[in-house]
């Protein structure tokens, strides 16, 4: 209740009249919560106190959970290229016109061949370019001793095939430094140089002239 003052004022009368003057009461203070921004404000804003024995008040802090430890789970990828990096194999690099192969040999002793992830049968159909795909093998006889992972680009399937030839015969020098010279001779080792010639204005292709008419 807001508090009141009288004050006595005389009337014309002789009598007296009481004047009631209000004061005006102090505005109600909302009360503001400010959050804080520090960790250590939080613990001391939600600490509860406590009384002690000689009549002070201490505080005692909240405890907050730790976070459980996350264990690191390891990927696939990194697994896999760990189980690569044991797996020993012999490399080799093959060139011919514009074809590329990357061979990769693992003496384990099968008949694995895979040429860009399919079978040797289904990338190569024709029994001439698996011929010459396995050419190197059977010239050292050491047919069914390898595994063979090809990754080969560019090119028709003709020049891919050589390309693979000319990576495998350098891929067995390392395995055995004495088939050199069977490889060699066979021609095997040379990177054929050839490439297909350019087409000259005024021709057909490289060569081919047009028709030439008499009338």
């Amino acid at each position: 209740m807001p508090k009141t003052k009288t004050s006595k004022t005389e009337s014309r009368n002789g009598g007296t009249k009481v004047k009631k003057r209000v004061e005006p009461s102090s505005p109600t203070k909302k009360s503001k919560i400010e959050l804080p921004q520090k960790r250590g404000e939080e613990e001391k804003l939600f600490s509860s106190p406590t009384e002690s024995r000689n009549g002070g008040t201490k505080v005692k802090k909240r405890v907050e959970p730790s976070s459980p430890t996350k264990i690191p789970t390891e990927k696939k990828v990194k697994e896999e290229k760990e189980t690569e990096k044991q797996t020993k194999y012999l490399k080799g690099l093959g060139r011919r016109k514009t074809s590329t192969a990357r061979i990769r040999l693992f003496n384990e002793g099968g008949r694995d061949f895979s040429v860009n992830g399919k079978p040797l049968e289904k990338y190569f159909p024709t029994m001439e370019l698996q011929k010459t795909v396995l050419s190197p093998f059977e010239k050292m006889s050491c047919l069914g001793q390898f595994n063979v992972k090809v990754l080969v680009n560019g090119g028709g399937l003709n020049s891919q095939a050589e390309a693979i030839r000319n990576g495998i015969a350098k891929a067995l020098v390392l395995f055995n430094p004495e088939f050199r010279k069977r490889l060699k001779k066979a021609g095997y080792l040379t990177r054929d140089s050839r490439m297909r010639e350019r087409k000259k204005f005024g021709l057909k292709r490289a060569r081919r002239a047009p028709q030439w008419q008499k009338r």
